[in-house]
């Protein structure tokens, strides 16, 4: 790290971008990489970051001290200060000032009832004695409410903790007591649950110092039992007794490093034990875990800085105060806004809306299916028609009994009809000037940076909208007086009376064919509340029949009923029923559906209904909107009807209807063009022509360019965010991201967090877990005796016994040991000895080292061996047997050697005094090694 400046500078930018980003309070959220500290309550956790600043600066006392969480950013700097993000251009260098502020920041938010809250504390601390970190401190984890805190706090305290460290980018450093049982740490089992790989749990072990006398976590922090992928560093912190005699923290450190020196299962790993250690291995891995976050940093800074590059666009020279740029945005605004309804109306918007529909669109369903569906509700409620037909033929006969069909019984209902358009019609003028108040409400969001010009057009428009729903409603009350004025009977589509009376007499309904007019998604509620009570169908509408089916595949029918005699009706809110319901009946009262008289359905939205019911009138379908009390008035009237007074409402019924279909037609193409020539068209052509000319002879065009506040204030925001982004960025880019980074280490077994293990006591040495499947647990080094070396001795290894020699054609067999292997074994063990009164120093050298090689070499080791074996056993078998030649001129040369040494080829050295012990000669030039491969 010390080779790569830009390397060295990851955290402090890190730390200029999460205050950036946090003071802003702009939508731009990135999972900037950081430590978050996780602990039990009283586990510790304060202490350890005093002891990283060397300072009392955090608030201490009994049950939950920290409440929020403390963002901590260590900056090395020759000064010693201390500075809050909330409090810019504030500085500490009084601590106790420091945590003071802190208790006050944070009552502020939670209140004095010991409440917590997920809103950060920014600190920030300059020192020379601390390394370059980031560190945030959560409240400690507990399971008792105390005073006045909620009864959840249990629940709200891990809620916080997984708030910061689920997120991918966040190194946990979960901090565990040494005099408990580490099975039971509620770091680690919180830990797990988001890292279950370990990729980014650092264990702690605190108050070393506090264990039962004779007991020890050296199995722990050598990461034997309950192991840790990133392993475990242990720390001493100050006693409470020293925190009150206000111990120098410099002097507790220096105790901390006698601790581990003078401790006989510590003093071997004393280099890597201690806050000092922790810092430096935190710094390390912060870094590191920085940069191999900043490939996904990068591309969230890119994609930020694109979305917000459009809009800084508009803010380049900007100059708020200038009349000529005012004048320039205004028009520009103008004609954006103007351009923006056409192109809603027109359907060629850029911006055009996946989820409803809107503008031009929803006009065009108001002009060929609403209104169409109101003229049809209209026209063909039979019932109440041929009442009234029945009512004017026997009031125009009056006393005298009628021979002929009366014309004027035709002419009076049919301008009873025709008056009846006049409701459809301007009901279609109200939703359409509906409409286009949405519009232009939609299409004026972009003058929310001025929001006077924006209430302005609004106000303009909306005016002319107003003018013109007035001549339109004039202009379609005007075609209905048209029609009312006289009646074409000899229209080229009129079939008069001959044809009329003909058609009375066959009235038989002509079919077409079986045509598919609608599909889609409906409700159905005839289902009973063992069941759910409603379920959704695809449905398909055919000109004879309504089907149903489980999905839009349209594979599985669920039932089809024929639409022959059915009506359609609005189903009345009830307490289970929805609100955007219709349903399907039998006038006779006949089943629909299985037992049901009704076939009641619902949709998504009140529109998509209306097309529906639209759609059932093409099939059809019409709507019922007798009342009993007039049922009851219709049968009296009809049932007192005379067979003649019957052929005479009948063929005043069908020159009615042939009659009403005209005028019908008529009124369905002359509204929607009505409409769109004096409303639609004229607002679009007076938005680009007069608009600017009103706001001109209005108002005061400056007063009307003036920014809003908010909008002033977010354009500063933005600027500041975008350059800060763009910053960022260049300085990620000068960044050498292929610096050379510590791996991560090989994963190790760790489902002992799975398993529910007793408590072995207050100070008691954790148990060893049990091996896993894949073959037994590492042996353990012997312990070093008291004033011993550092290192634990180590005994040679033990040379194995040759295997017999193979079977015939199994290969050439291997000589077994003769006098001369056993000579070469003993000089191997005597170079053994020799090389003891060294082993210590070379092992005490090596110490601090040895760790960090197993744990990268580990994966490598068994292979290696496996490997290698073979050419060891050859290689020595070879040397020894070169050597004894030069020495002593062949086998026959060693053999004498020998007998003369021992007294025969089978003597062996005596014990007493140790006569027979031969001389060790002069060490000789040692060989050169042979080559094995």
């Amino acid at each position: 790290m010390s080779g790569n400046v830009g390397m060295e500078q990851l955290i402090p930018i890190v730390n200029k971008l999460q205050d950036a980003f946090s003071s802003l309070g702009t939508p731009l959220s990135l999972d900037l990489p950081q430590i978050a500290v996780v602990g039990s309550q009283s586990a510790g956790k304060s202490s350890v970051l005093e002891n990283f600043v060397g300072k009392d600066f955090l608030p201490r006392g009994s049950g939950i001290v920290t409440r929020r969480p403390l963002v901590l950013q260590l900056i090395n700097s020759k000064a010693e200060y201390a500075e809050f993000l909330h409090q810019k251009n504030k500085y500490y260098s009084d601590f106790d000032q420091v945590r003071k502020e802190i208790e006050n920041e944070t009552d502020r938010v939670t209140g004095g009832n010991k409440g917590i809250s997920n809103i950060p504390i920014n600190l920030r601390v300059y020192s020379p004695n601390v390394l370059n970190l980031t560190l945030i401190d959560l409240p400690g984890m507990t399971k008792v409410a105390v005073g006045n805190q909620p009864q959840d706090i249990e629940i709200q305290i891990r809620s916080m903790v997984l708030e910061f460290i689920s997120k991918e980018s966040c190194l946990i450093l979960a901090v565990s007591p040494a005099n408990t049982d580490l099975a039971n740490s509620d770091a680690l089992k919180i830990a797990k649950e988001v890292d279950p790989q370990g990729m980014r749990t650092i264990g702690v072990i605190t108050k070393l110092d506090l264990m039962d006398e004779g007991t020890d976590a050296r199995d722990i922090l050598e990461n034997r039992t309950l192991p840790l992928r990133r392993g475990y560093m242990g720390v001493v912190n100050r006693s409470q007794k020293d925190i009150e005699g206000r111990k120098d923290i410099r002097a507790a450190l220096a105790g901390e490093r006698k601790f581990f020196l003078s401790h006989p299962a510590y003093r071997h790993m004393a280099d890597r034990m201690g806050t000092p250690y922790l810092q430096k291995i935190l710094n390390q891995q912060l870094t590191n875990h920085i940069k191999d976050t900043l490939p996904a940093l990068r591309n969230k800074l890119q994609s930020q800085l694109l979305a917000m590059e459009k809009d800084v666009e508009e803010f380049k020279n900007f100059r708020p105060d200038d009349p000529a740029r005012k004048t320039k945005a205004m028009m520009q605004m103008c004609t954006q806004f103007g351009s923006d309804f056409e192109k809603t109306i027109e359907g060629s918007g850029a911006e055009i809306s996946t989820l409803e529909l809107s503008g031009g669109a929803k006009i065009n369903r108001i002009f060929h299916e609403r209104f169409p569906f109101e003229l049809v509700k209209m026209e063909f409620d039979e019932r109440e028609l041929r009442r009234e037909i029945g009512i004017i033929i026997k009031n125009i006969h009056a006393i005298r009994t009628g021979l002929f069909t009366p014309d004027m019984a035709f002419e009076a209902v049919v301008k009873k009809q025709i008056d009846k358009l006049k409701g459809p019609s301007l009901k279609c003028v109200d939703m359409v000037i509906s409409e286009l108040t949405n519009v232009v409400h939609k299409c004026s969001s972009k003058m929310t940076r001025y929001p006077r010009l924006r209430e302005e057009v609004e106000r303009i428009v909306n005016t002319r909208i107003r003018e013109q729903e007035q001549r339109v409603k004039d202009q379609l009350l005007l075609l209905v007086d048209v029609q009312l004025s006289y009646m074409n009977t000899n229209h080229e589509d009129f079939i008069g009376f001959a044809k009329a009376q003909d058609k009375s007499e066959n009235t038989a309904k002509r079919k077409v064919g079986n045509q598919v007019i609608r599909k889609g998604w409906l409700t159905l509620h005839n289902i009973s509340f063992m069941k759910g009570g409603s379920k959704e169908f695809w449905f398909v509408l055919t000109t004879e029949s309504l089907s149903w089916f489980k999905d839009e595949e349209e594979k599985e029918k669920k039932f089809m009923i024929p639409l022959d005699g059915l009506k359609i009706r609005d189903m009345e809110g009830g307490l289970f029923s929805h609100k955007n319901m219709f349903a399907i009946f039998n006038p006779e009262a006949r089943n629909v559906y299985k037992d049901y008289k009704q076939l009641e359905l619902s949709g998504e939205s009140q529109d998509d209904i209306d097309s529906w019911k639209a759609s059932f009138l093409r099939a059809g379908v019409y709507p019922d909107r007798s009342q009993e009390e007039g049922n009851t008035t219709a049968k009296d009237d009809i049932g007192s009807m005379d067979p003649q007074l019957e052929r005479q409402v009948e063929t005043i019924r069908n020159l009615v209807d042939s009659y009403m279909k005209i005028v019908n037609k008529t009124q369905r193409d002359l509204v929607p063009k009505t409409i769109m020539f004096l409303c639609v068209n004229n607002v679009q052509e007076f938005i680009g022509a007069e608009l600017m000319a009103h706001l001109y002879s209005t108002v005061d065009q400056q007063s009307l360019m003036e920014e809003s506040q908010e909008e002033a204030q977010r354009r500063e925001e933005l600027l500041r965010m975008y350059h800060a982004t763009k910053e960022a960025l260049n300085i990620i880019g000068d960044i050498n991201i292929t610096t050379n980074s510590t791996p991560t280490p090989p994963p190790v077994d760790n489902d002992w967090l799975h398993i529910d293990q007793t408590t072995n006591g207050g100070g008691s040495r954790p148990s060893s877990p049990k091996p896993s499947r894949g073959g037994p647990p590492p042996p353990l080094p012997n312990r070093p005796g008291p004033g011993g070396s550092s290192m634990p001795n180590r005994p040679a290894p033990s040379i194995p016994n040759r295997p017999a020699p193979t079977a015939p054609g199994g290969g050439p067999p291997i000589p077994a040991f003769n006098q001369s292997g056993r000579a070469s074994i003993y000089l191997a063990q005597q170079a053994t000895k020799g090389a003891a009164p060294y082993a210590g120093e070379i092992a005490h050298s090596a110490a601090p080292y040895a760790a960090d090689i197993a744990k990268s070499a580990a994966p490598y080791a068994a292979d290696a061996a496996r490997s290698a074996a073979p050419f060891i056993a050859q290689g020595i078998a070879q040397g020894t047997k070169s050597y004894l030649s030069n020495q002593y001129g062949s086998q026959r040369g060693t053999k004498s050697y020998l007998s003369n040494q021992f007294g025969s080829q089978r003597g062996r050295p005596s014990s007493a005094g140790q006569p027979g012990v031969p001389k060790i000669p002069d060490r000789p030039s040692i060989p050169s090694r042979p080559n094995l491969l």
